[in-house]
């Protein structure tokens, strides 16, 4: 997901498009286990063969480097953190979209962060109160800033029948 900038793009369009045109009430950043892009990102694999793509990693950059600031018990551990402050991270890209930052001022609109367990199924939410990953029977607060008091539970399915945009973390449509 890229912050909002001077020349907006595809993803930019499609998110203002989403909030102020069809004004979807909730939008779900999902990362997934076992992400190529985030273990590319996470254990420094060379992409120059792949330029277009190592450019678009550059959104994970603030992902990257609070992940490389912490020790890990593990290289599965890097990765696994990795994912989940890359949807931390694109939250963050997120909420610089005007009309994104606009709506949730305004109560019109809940930010959601998840992790998908590819192996097991389960689903992980972001605590909009820890910062924390939890399982998602046990998450009622979304990921927009507590000041705003509002309540949601991250919900997966068909974003146009439930009125939702879903986003993965690299900021492509679901």
């Amino acid at each position: 997901m890229p912050s909002y900038g001077v020349q907006p793009g595809g993803v930019s369009a499609s998110v203002e498009y989403a909030v102020a045109g069809l004004s979807v009430t909730d939008v779900v950043i999902c990362g997934h286990s076992d992400c190529g892009a985030m273990t590319a990102v996470a254990t420094c694999k060379c992409l120059d063969h792949m330029p277009a793509v190592s450019g678009w990693l550059h959104h994970a950059g603030a992902a990257k480097a609070v992940n490389e600031s912490r020790e890990h018990a593990s290289e599965r551990a890097r990765i696994d953190s990795m994912v989940r402050e890359n949807v931390i991270a694109q939250l963050a890209n997120l909420r610089t979209h005007p009309s994104v930052a606009l709506a949730v001022e305004q109560g019109r609109l809940n930010l959601h962060g998840g992790v998908y367990d590819i192996e097991t199924g389960s689903i992980s939410a972001l605590d909009g109160i820890t910062n924390g990953f939890v399982p998602l029977a046990e998450n009622r607060v979304s990921a927009n800033p507590p000041r705003l008091n509002a309540t949601a539970v991250l919900t997966v399915g068909h974003p146009r029948r439930l009125g939702r945009l879903t986003l993965s973390p690299e900021g492509s449509p679901m």
